[in-house]
């Protein structure tokens, strides 16, 4: 029985990694189709990325959105938790399902909404209306995260720094925030990646001069088959493992 679900577990394994193992050997092709076997190894369409006039600015765009709009989420998505995790009041499942709806609406809704809210408001076609939509989809990774850390945490010792004389805003500065910070990191890290990860809202609200990566990759795939996406997507991959580290890594403290 244990022999048959470690290689179900095995199978499964390789169902979800072996489209990341065929995408990133593409990208080193010496060839100009997307087909195995590779006719030779070569770095040129990682040279055609760095030197292009249009990915390295899709890549600086997804870079500064991620890190605007996952500092938005931190920003608004804490206090929301912290609050949550305080207070009891009648309807508190409502307004967590409301917190949480950004995670479970389809994303074309959500970006026909975000567009019929923007539009008259002038904030399509903006960087501005780009980190709010993105932030408001990192809200909830942010809420989920803190809340569990902070199912960790003793609301005595707020009340004992309240005792010593420290005010709510000080207590939870000084007492709550460094204990739960692990969360709160991680939170960032995925409001970070779900703004690094979003094509759908970005084709809604976005203009020429707010295209993200993943947007880009979209558009190379549509105008003309280069390899060149595949080196995009194998440095998206990348990041995404770098990123998968550092919540690995932001959680250890959390454990201990």
């Amino acid at each position: 029985m244990r022999l048959a679900l470690w290689a179900f577990g095995l199978l499964v394994l390789l169902f979800l990694v072996l489209p990341i193992a065929v995408v990133v050997p593409l990208s080193f092709s010496a060839g100009s189709f997307l087909h195995y076997p590779l006719p030779g190894l070569s770095l040129r369409w990682y040279a055609a990325f760095f030197a292009s006039d249009f990915w390295l600015p899709a890549l600086r765009n997804s870079l500064l959105v991620g890190t605007a709009s996952a500092a938005v989420a931190t920003l608004l998505g804490v206090p929301a938790a912290f609050g949550l995790w305080r207070a009891r009041f009648p309807g508190r499942g409502l307004v967590m399902a409301v917190i949480l709806a950004p995670m479970a609406v389809p994303a074309i809704v959500v970006a026909v909404a975000l567009l019929l809210a923007f539009g008259p408001r002038g904030l399509a076609n903006t960087f501005a209306g780009l980190v709010a939509a993105h932030a408001m989809l990192g809200v909830p990774f942010v809420v989920v995260t803190v809340l569990a850390a902070l199912s960790r945490f003793d609301p005595v010792l707020l009340r004992a720094a309240a005792s010593c004389g420290a005010g709510p805003w000080r207590a939870f500065l000084r007492v709550c925030l460094p204990r739960i910070m692990p969360g709160v990191a991680a939170g960032a890290v995925f409001a970070f990646a779900t703004s690094l990860d979003e094509t759908v809202v970005v084709l809604f609200l976005a203009g020429p001069g707010q295209r993200t990566l993943p947007r880009q990759m979209f558009a190379g795939l549509n105008d003309e088959i280069s390899l060149t996406v595949m080196a995009a997507a194998t440095l998206m991959i990348a990041l995404s493992l770098l990123l998968l580290g550092a919540v690995a890594w932001l959680r250890r403290p959390a454990r201990g």
